[in-house]
């Protein structure tokens, strides 16, 4: 079963999902609806200039937990940036980027917020910051720096097709395996 939506199919559902992972993402819907929401958005973070297959990815995870109602952060540019900020976009959801530079222009058109930081990869640390929890999808030294810092600060990470395994990072083997552990740990926070 493909997990993703085509260009032209009908919007994605929760209900498109392997029944397990539906009910999961149907209790977190539900949750996000009342007063116990997660305000804070749950962080995708991955290269820049990442392969189709973790873009892809990334798309998928952001797009699930945009119809279960949760924001996503990203560093806001190409990439898995760009894939998880258009998933998001494609599940209904908003798609938060903290740029490195002092204004949006390299900024990815999927973003429902741009937030030009001036700080150069500086800005890392205010994504690993502002995330409930981590979802490392590829790695090059930017995403290792926010696991890191995440970690540091004892944010959940989870990581697919990571470059160097972290201690206390949980690593995940697919789409499929990275939402379960996502909407686990938001379930349980």
């Amino acid at each position: 079963m493909r997990l993703h939506a085509e260009e032209n199919a009908a919007p994605p559902r929760i209900d498109d999902y392997p029944a397990p992972l539906a009910q999961a993402l149907a209790r977190l819907a539900e949750r996000q609806r009342g007063p116990r929401r997660h305000r804070r958005p749950v962080g995708i973070i991955g290269p820049g200039d990442g392969d189709a297959a973790v873009c892809e990815a990334a798309r998928e995870v952001a797009r699930a937990l945009a119809l279960a109602g949760i924001a996503i952060v990203c560093g806001g540019r190409g990439g898995v940036m760009a894939a998880a900020s258009r998933g998001a976009r494609e599940g209904g959801g908003i798609a938060i980027g903290i740029l490195p530079e002092e204004d949006e222009r390299h900024a990815n058109e999927w973003l429902s917020v741009a937030i030009a930081t001036g700080m150069g990869e500086m800005r890392n640390a205010l994504v690993a910051r502002s995330a409930v929890c981590l979802a490392a999808i590829g790695g090059n030294m930017g995403t290792l720096s926010e696991m890191a810092l995440g970690l540091k600060w004892g944010t959940p990470v989870f990581v697919m097709h990571g470059d160097v395994a972290l201690p206390g990072a949980v690593p995940v083997a697919d789409a499929q395996e990275m939402l379960a552990a996502l909407v686990e740990c938001l379930l349980a926070g």
